[in-house]
């Protein structure tokens, strides 16, 4: 393989079925956790040796494992005798060049494979299975795990839609294709918060440990601060948890609305003024009266359901943080599912007044200030 460099020992099952392959996603550099995350512990075990001993406990045919940055460390301290090693030696330039590489190392026989990442040890063998038995059945080309609504990974790609990931580069995932495919995709709900948990940092991978451990996230409204006075309020609902989901927080609590973060993992004390933070992706129960503001921050983590699910209810406001080709993807494909034109011409995207805004902090305040404009424009 002229791309990966190298190939070592593979195992395969026996199955009278085609194979789905696994192709496990482990080059990158760890920048943020200053050493090879793929070799934490976890009961005993590095992080890639949790993943791929759960993928051997699946019906997956094969397992391909890309390597890149600390490659050699990785050898020494990981068994990788029963996958197919695939060296990435252009892992600097981004995650495209590894899943190109992973997918040119798919053996023959597969129909198609699941883009497994090596820092997301807690995702169940049933769960691989599932996500394979739905593939066989319906025949998708993208097969996208649920949990409470959030999508998570891995995802599965069919044989059909290899091409265009071996064409892939740069700092982008499988989710660049995402946009081509939307009538083609299956989203299969799940029982494992494991999908949503890829470790980026130590503290991570306790706070997850203790997360998976327990089962479940909790109730759908898991963290409220039920501060005074607030209930009759202007609600603003913010979909998704990064800088500019926590400016908007601020500066709506500022400016007297009661505020809810929807997201599966987000922290209220990470979200000053925040009421409430709701870990369910169901904006119907927030959204059921005029004076909601929603606004989709989730980059497009779960970006196309919280839009539709805003455009359905009565929100006065829904915006979305994102670029004109992507809004396009979404309208276009919400357009095709039969919803009103109506209700797609209130979308607001990209969200926010045309003042200049680059940094979170002023994306949110064009943001707040379009919605300040949306409710004196009501209330003409």
């Amino acid at each position: 393989l002229d791309r990966s460099g190298c190939v070592e020992g593979i195992r395969m099952t026996n199955s009278n079925l085609p194979g789905v392959s696994a192709v496990v996603l482990a080059a990158g550099a760890s920048t943020r956790m200053g050493s090879a995350k793929q070799l934490l512990h976890l009961g005993g075990k590095t992080l890639l040796e949790t993943v791929l001993d759960n993928l051997w406990q699946s019906q997956v045919s094969e397992i391909i494992v890309v390597l890149g940055s600390s490659a050699d460390e990785i050898r020494l301290q990981v068994k990788l005798e029963n996958v197919r090693v695939v060296i990435n030696q252009s892992h600097e330039q981004g995650m495209g060049t590894s899943v190109s590489a992973g997918i040119a190392a798919v053996g023959s026989q597969s129909e198609g494979a699941l883009m497994v990442l090596a820092d997301q040890p807690f995702v169940r063998p049933a769960t691989f299975d599932l996500l394979i038995d739905q593939y066989r059945a319906k025949k998708p080309r993208i097969v996208i795990p649920l949990f409470q609504g959030f999508r998570g990974n891995p995802v599965l790609i069919d044989r059909a839609l290899f091409p265009e990931l071996l064409n892939l580069a740069g700092d982008v995932g499988c989710r660049a294709i995402f946009g081509n495919h939307t009538d083609e995709m299956l989203k299969v709900p799940v029982d494992d918060v494991g999908v949503l948990l890829d470790v980026d940092t130590k503290a991570d991978l306790e706070r997850f440990r203790q997360i998976h451990a327990s089962g479940a996230l909790g109730p759908e409204l898991l963290e409220t601060a039920d501060l005074e006075g607030r209930g009759e309020l202007p609600h603003l609902v913010i979909a998704g948890d990064d800088k500019v989901s926590k400016a908007l927080a601020q500066f709506g609590s500022a400016l007297g609305y009661r505020v809810t973060v929807v997201d599966p993992l987000a922290q209220l004390a990470n979200f000053p003024g925040a009421s409430r933070i709701m870990h369910v992706l169901d904006l119907g129960l927030l959204t059921s009266a005029a004076g909601t503001y929603v606004v989709v921050a989730s980059r497009g983590r779960f970006d196309e359901e919280a839009v539709e699910q805003a455009l359905r209810s009565e929100a006065s406001y829904v915006g979305l943080i994102a670029n004109r080709k992507r809004a396009r993807e979404i309208t276009d494909k919400l357009k095709r599912d039969g919803l009103a034109q109506e209700r797609l011409d209130r979308l607001r995207a990209p969200a926010g007044l045309a003042i200049g805004a680059e940094s979170p902090a002023e994306i949110a305040l064009s943001v707040l200030a379009e919605i300040v404009a949306s409710r004196a424009l009501g209330r003409k």
